[in-house]
């Protein structure tokens, strides 16, 4: 961890803090008139070529289908295509209890599987009426966070990959191990957790846990710093991702697209902030925002989540107060694991939650958080009893990837990969 980045970080540094030649920042008017003369090139005339990408295409990172509509090298026309990897994960929620829907969740957005979980058993807790104990709240907050800075990073390597440098991609993967080690560390397991569970989480934090996360988030702003080094003052990236995808807020909200795109729009929504979960309400933190609606400004709002993920996570570690990290209840909750190996009531608990479920009362729940691509809104229908008759999740990425015809259209074809993972969809978390 206390190494260095090679010699091309060290070059990265020198170049200028803004590109000269850098026009002056847009405003909100100038924004609206360039999204304006993007869709009147829709009228251009001539030849119309119709090409597909994907669904293998490398820069979509899954099987994601574009058809594209090229008069030259404008895009007049796109046509999004999903489908590919659906599961049918809804309906299957239907023959599961609430305790074995959460590893379905784990196969969502793969990337944060755990805010998957916490979606989901934050809706669950609604609709049973769940109290979750302080220091569950607690330890939920700072492995949602750990999911949103795994996410950021991965999809920082992958984005400047796909502009064609590989060494960075590198250069994340290796940071983003030490966020999967610590996952593994408390979880078990390091992309599908099926951490959290009704009322709480499964297990408190291990021994070392907590040293072990001081030192990453102490040695992560670091390494932000030297990604924005590397990236954001880099000329070529600039041109590239500055006033390219333009999606001003009135797109956002046409669309319903969220997190990152609507805040790089201007718009300070955070669920975090607007509809407090887990300990958020507790934890102090700013909600990163930008005004110029594009690649280059989504990008800009990661960098800031990343270093408030990290200031999220130590006030966390430092107020982290004592107390069981699953409720007790017996009628929703598992018991904690120690209770079960010298309590027989424990063991009836385990028993009858494992196989019975938890009973929920009739009734219908809407329960909404802020996962790293977007909000992750979850429905629950329940006639009563252990299994749900109806489960209902709104993903960001679903959204986002029909949000692309909106996008693209106006813009070069070249410029297509920069915006498409501009966005960050996920196959798992669209399709479902």
């Amino acid at each position: 961890m206390s190494d260095v980045i090679d010699s091309g970080t060290a070059q990265a540094r020198d170049v200028d803090a803004t590109p000269s030649d850098a026009p002056p920042r847009p405003t909100l008017e100038q924004l609206k008139e360039r999204k304006a003369r993007t869709r009147q090139r829709l009228e251009t005339g001539g030849d119309i070529m119709t090409i597909s990408m994907g669904p293998q295409h490398p820069s979509t990172h899954g099987v994601f289908q574009m058809v594209l509509d090229l008069d030259g090298e404008v895009i007049v026309d796109l046509r999004p295509e999903i489908g590919n990897l659906h599961r049918g994960v809804e309906k299957l929620c239907e023959h599961r209890t609430y305790h074995q829907i959460i590893p379905l969740t784990d196969r969502l957005d793969y990337n944060s599987a755990f805010a998957m979980n916490h979606g989901f058993c934050e809706a669950a807790e609604k609709l049973m009426g769940v109290e979750v104990p302080a220091r569950a709240r607690y330890i939920r907050t700072i492995a949602h966070e750990l999911s949103r800075l795994a996410n950021h990073i991965l999809w920082l390597g992958v984005h400047i990959m796909d502009l064609g440098t590989q060494t960075f991609f590198v250069i994340c993967f290796r940071d983003r191990e030490y966020l999967l080690d610590l996952f593994e560390m408390l979880t078990g397991a390091r992309l599908t957790h099926s951490f959290a569970r009704i009322g709480g989480v499964a297990k408190d934090l291990p021994d070392g846990f907590e040293q072990r996360c001081r030192k990453v988030i102490e040695f992560l702003p670091k390494r932000i710093a030297e990604y924005e080094r590397i990236v954001k003052h880099n000329r070529i990236y600039y041109k590239r991702a500055k006033d390219v995808g333009i999606f001003t807020s009135e797109d956002c909200y046409a669309w319903r697209v969220t997190g990152p795109t609507l805040r790089a729009a201007g718009v300070a929504r955070d669920l975090r902030k607007d509809e407090p979960y887990a300990a958020y309400d507790e934890i102090d933190f700013e909600v990163a925002v930008e005004y110029n609606a594009d690649v280059y400004d989504r990008f800009l709002v990661r960098m800031t989540e990343m270093r408030e993920s990290c200031k999220i996570i130590r006030q966390c570690l430092d107020g982290l107060p004592d107390g069981p990290y699953v409720a007790r209840d017996a009628a929703h909750s598992l018991p904690m694991k120690r209770d079960v190996l010298r309590d027989s009531a424990a063991m009836i608990q385990d028993f009858y939650q494992v196989f019975r479920g938890p009973q929920a009362p009739k009734g219908e729940v809407y329960r909404a958080v802020e996962v790293p691509k977007g909000e992750m809104g979850v429905y629950i229908r329940s006639e009563g009893g252990a299994k749900p008759a109806r489960v209902r999740f709104t993903t960001p990425s679903f959204y986002h990837g029909q949000a692309m015809p909106a996008l693209a259209v106006g813009e070069m074809v070249s410029d297509l990969v920069a915006i498409f993972a501009s966005v960050d969809v996920v196959l798992g978390d669209s399709d479902k």
